[in-house]
Formats: C-alpha cells, structure tokens, sequence
C-alpha cells in the first residue's frame, strides 16, 4: 500500500497496487500547473486510489483531463483523462516515500525546458508514453 497526501497534510490518500506508467513528465501543462520543469507521476487503477482525508479542488486543465490539488497549500495530486476514468495518475512526490515508484522513463521531452539537462539513463518519448 502506498500512502501519501498533501504538503500541508490536509490531504491524505492511499493507492494499492499494481503501479504502472512511472514517468517524469515535461508537457507544458504539467510545468504550468506546477511552476516546475517536470512532474513524477505514477498511474494505479481508480478503484484503487482511496482518499483519507481532504477534499482536494479540481481544475479542468484541458478538453479532456481533471487535475486535483490540495486547496490550502497546492500541492498537485492528481490527473484523469477523461480517455481512461478508470486509471488516474498521482504524483510521484506528493507519496511518503516516493522511492517506491521511482520513474521509468521521461515524457513529453518535445517540451523540455532547454535549460534542463538529463543526465540519467531512462527511456525518452517525445510525447505521450504510447508515442515515440
């Protein structure tokens, strides 16, 4: 079980197994909503995301895709694409221990921040974790 919440603690959540898409993300969008050049996530089931305590605000990012956060200090939580409801993307470090989702590969390079230079060996994709 991996539990995790908001900055502030008004937040708390857990997720249950299996993980998957384990990426840092450098989309436009994910650095807007941030003020970061890149974004850990980590993808579980919706049934499988629970939330404790809290109720987080949701923004409608774009046409397709709901982001939460914590309405007290902002810490970012969530994103679900209205293309797969039942999956929904948590950050990575919004976790208590991020160690156990460790990223896999980069996305959305297209739209890294020139300034930032990878260093490590993980997988790259200019886009989407499905696109090359």
């Amino acid at each position: 079980m991996l539990t995790g919440g908001c900055y502030c603690g008004a937040i708390r959540y857990e997720a249950a197994g299996p993980v998957s898409h384990q990426t840092l993300c450098h989309c436009t969008m994910c650095r807007g909503t941030t003020g970061a050049p890149c974004v850990a996530w980590f993808t579980v089931a919706s049934d499988h995301f629970k939330l404790l305590a809290g109720s987080p605000s949701k923004f409608r990012s774009s046409d397709h895709a709901t982001r939460s956060f914590c309405p007290t200090c902002g810490t970012q939580i969530s994103f679900i694409d209205d293309a797969s409801a039942q999956e929904i993307d948590v950050t990575t470090c919004s976790l208590d221990q991020p160690d156990q989702a460790p990223p896999h590969a980069h996305i959305f390079t297209r739209s890294q921040v020139p300034w930032l230079k990878l260093g490590d060996t993980l997988a790259r994709y200019g886009g989407s974790r499905a696109e090359k």
